[in-house]
């Protein structure tokens, strides 16, 4: 009868101590989830440079595509006008 009397008291106290155990063990995690919480904030400070980097030199390679493309275009054009190069009318032809 006497550990009858004594299993409300054991089963609160077991109770608490599980309970003080779970807030250690989550007070114990605030500095882990801070640390990841400030490396994730460096990571989108890292993304925000690197975009606005982007931002500025996507003009500027633009104009470099088009440059390049040009200069492209003009090369395409001048060996579809030159004959010679394709053994057209005006084409050398060796018999070698």
């Amino acid at each position: 009868m006497f550990s009858a009397v004594l299993a409300g008291p054991r089963v609160t106290v077991h109770l608490i101590r599980r309970l003080f155990a779970s807030v250690l063990e989550a007070a114990e995690t605030v500095p882990r989830i801070a640390t990841a919480l400030d490396e994730v904030r460096a990571t989108l400070r890292h993304l925000e440079r690197l975009l606005s980097y982007v931002a500025e030199e996507l003009p500027e390679l633009t104009d470099q595509l088009d440059r390049i493309r040009a200069r492209v275009d003009g090369l395409e054009d001048r060996h579809k006008s030159d004959p010679a190069r394709d053994g057209g009318a005006g084409a050398i032809k060796h018999s070698w």
